[in-house]
């Protein structure tokens, strides 16, 4: 069993999408279509990979710019949280905020994830659902416990955190959430995040001033 990871740098504000695949049946599961959905389609086909699920993380504009046309272009299922429904139904709208121009409207989810865990699987690819909201109200981490990494949107980044300065977000509730469901995945766990470099849990738990600072104030 070989779990192949591509990490493509996207978008407005350089987002990560995440692609990965088995690379003995070649199905792959997209985190997060952050933007260009032909580029996304085109590089599971130069890796040999058929994309078979589609999930974002949360449904801020630059993790889902992409979803309906790569969920046409793939006919995969587009996967997100209930609560963050609205900001796709928005998704027009936010564009011509933050552009001027309307962004492209959002997939349609074909199913609506929950708070409770459950493990997402493609081939052998298993992916556990965390809720981890405060960046965003319907915000998911994916967990890939046998491969010891985590795909934490924005909820966790190397050496800071997701903003709650955003309609939805909530300080307090983002720490809660890395506390209680990042940190106790444990230290050796990779972290690739919505933006920037990759991490350690590890590397977090001990330099990350967000962190420290808030576990001072405990």
């Amino acid at each position: 069993m070989t779990i192949g990871i591509k990490r493509l740098t996207l978008g407005i504000v350089s987002t990560n999408a995440y692609l990965v695949g088995d690379e003995e049946t070649k199905e792959a599961i997209l985190i997060d279509p952050v933007d260009e959905a032909p580029l996304l389609f085109q590089t599971a086909q130069d890796a040999g990979w058929t994309i078979k699920l589609i999930l974002a993380t949360h449904g801020h504009f630059d993790h889902v710019l992409a979803s309906k046309e790569l969920k046409e272009l793939t006919g995969a299922p587009f996967y997100i949280h209930k609560k963050d429904e609205p900001l796709l139904k928005h998704l027009p709208a936010t564009g011509i905020r933050f552009t001027g121009l309307p962004f492209p409207e959002a997939a349609v989810p074909d199913r609506f994830l929950t708070d409770e865990s459950e493990t997402i699987t493609v081939s052998s690819i298993k992916l556990e659902t965390l809720f981890t909201p405060g960046h965003a109200p319907g915000h998911i981490s994916f967990f890939m416990p046998e491969q010891r990494i985590v795909f934490s949107g924005d909820c966790l980044f190397a050496g800071s955190i997701g903003r709650t300065d955003l309609p939805g977000g909530d300080y307090p509730l983002l720490m809660k959430s890395i506390f209680d469901k990042l940190v106790p995945l444990g230290d050796d766990v990779r972290v690739l995040p919505g933006h920037m470099q990759e991490t350690t849990i590890g590397t977090e738990r001990r330099t990350n001033p967000f962190l420290l600072s808030y576990e001072q104030e405990l």
